[in-house]
């Protein structure tokens, strides 16, 4: 176990910096020229970034045109999911026609997370509501479909690749500070900004279940304060459309 208070002495080894005192080791990482972004080399000898933290989201202005910069329709389709819907990609992946009620306006999300922390052997199913029209959108995707097929999103490789090069393109100077998990944690934030302002009809407890989450989770790693003005709640509207407020 490792001990309470320890004042770790640390020693590299390999890419590790090991403590001398207790069990505790941390990658050993070197600061770059961007902020909260740190550098790590493989026994390869490649490099490797990795974010001091994961709290970044996008506001609805800069998603706009985010998305207007990726390439492909596939990437396009991707984004879209993945910002109205707030799952993981490896959970939007798996959606097939029959997990839509187009008259309920839901989806369900069968494969999920397994949280093997809380002694999870198979993650649990959730469905959740999405605006109508995405709802719509979807149907009209699926049409041309085979029953049984998947959604057809990219990898999270593929998408984080696309990302870099849309983000590249529009010039955000903090891009490299954003992944496809982050649009997840805007579509939180955004929620709690439209819930507070009772422009939405959800609570911290709906987000938590809607994401999966905890509400300790949520406010560790995904709850940020509002810094929106009349202009992104605006936008947030027509991007989300009229979820939370049927």
């Amino acid at each position: 176990m490792e001990k309470s208070n320890c004042q770790h002495e640390w020693k590299k080894e390999g890419n590790y910096l090991v403590c001398t005192k207790c069990p505790k080791k941390v990658l050993d990482l070197k600061e770059t020229d961007k902020e909260g972004l740190l550098l790590g080399i493989r026994k390869d000898g490649s490099k490797y970034s990795v974010r001091e933290n994961r709290m970044s989201y996008f506001m609805p202005g800069r998603w706009i045109k985010f998305v207007e910069a990726l390439k492909s329709p596939k990437a396009k389709l991707t984004a879209e999911v993945l910002i109205q819907l707030g799952c993981r990609i490896n959970e939007a992946r798996h959606i097939e026609e029959r997990d839509i009620d187009y008259e309920r306006n839901t989806i369900k999300l069968r494969i999920t997370k397994t949280k093997a922390k809380k002694g999870e052997t198979k993650g649990k199913p959730r469905t959740i509501p999405v605006n109508s029209k995405f709802i719509k959108r979807l149907k009209k995707y699926f049409k041309d479909k085979k029953d049984g097929k998947a959604i057809g999103l990219l990898t999270t490789s593929a998408f984080n690749i696309a990302m870099k090069k849309s983000l590249e393109k529009i010039e955000e100077p903090e891009g490299y500070m954003l992944s496809a998990h982050n649009i997840r944690k805007s579509h939180g934030n955004w929620l709690k900004i439209m819930g507070n302002l009772k422009m939405m009809n959800v609570d911290a407890m709906e987000i938590c279940l809607r994401l999966g989450h905890d509400y300790g989770t949520f406010l560790k790693d995904y709850g940020s304060a509002s810094v929106m003005d009349n202009k992104d709640i605006t936008l947030i509207q027509e991007i989300l459309g009229d979820l939370y407020t049927r």
